[in-house]
């Protein structure tokens, strides 16, 4: 059911304000932590990138307004108290201060022990893993599997693909559902190597995953070139 809702009626706080945590609309990852006036929403709805209130120089600003590195807004979601909203954003570039891609890479690992990671953010599994395959990439063929499946070239990756393809299909096919989670995540661990061979990222498949979004599989696939 659809309940409409005027940004008029959300739940400001004292300043006027609410919270608004922005994600990457492809990797679900937490960008920045920010906060917004009506006009800074009004402002995002208007232009389509993420605006915001200044608490500390008590003004409107855009992000990305003297770096470049802007946030264009595709969803805006209010969460159930109505007093915090999410961005859903495409990022062009760093969306923090600091330079890193997200706020969020001081880690606090018990009372008493926060640190900032150097190599490191807040991301989820898919993200985290992308992230430690850049890592490996780098590391001597002896210590990396990584690294010796890229010093191997296309052909050694598709054939394990193939392999631990097939062993995810007899998995679905008979077997227990942890040997089919853990046979699809060495398929997935494969294709995202894969994609590291040919330069491209896990972003360059999210992005297209968010473009089938909402596109019936049959429309899709009627819609793409013969293939050569």
């Amino acid at each position: 059911m659809v309940r409409a809702m005027q940004l008029e009626s959300l739940k400001w706080d004292a300043a006027g304000l609410v919270t608004v945590v922005v994600q990457d609309a492809s990797s679900g990852e937490i960008r920045m932590l920010a906060h917004a006036n009506l006009e800074a929403l009004r402002a995002t709805f208007d232009t389509g990138f993420a605006h915001f209130y200044s608490r500390s120089r008590q003004s409107l600003w855009c992000k990305g307004e003297s770096s470049g590195h802007r946030l264009k807004v595709q969803q805006v979601w209010v969460d159930c108290d109505g007093d915090a909203v999410v961005y859903l954003a495409e990022p062009d570039g760093p969306s923090c201060h600091t330079n890193r891609e997200t706020c969020f890479f001081t880690r606090a690992r018990g009372p008493g022990e926060i640190e900032v990671d150097a190599k490191y953010h807040a991301a989820a599994a898919l993200p985290a893993l992308w992230q430690e395959l850049l890592e490996r990439r780098a590391s001597p063929a002896t210590k990396s599997y990584t690294r010796s499946l890229l010093d191997a070239g296309p052909a050694k990756i598709s054939a394990k693909i193939e392999e631990e393809a097939e062993e995810l299909s007899r998995a679905l096919q008979g077997e227990s559902d942890e040997r089919v989670a853990s046979e699809a995540a060495d398929v997935l661990y494969h294709v995202l190597v894969g994609l590291l061979s040919r330069g491209l990222s896990l972003r360059d498949v999210e992005r297209e995953l968010a473009r089938r979004s909402g596109v019936s599989g049959l429309v899709e696939k009627a819609s793409r070139a013969p293939k050569a």
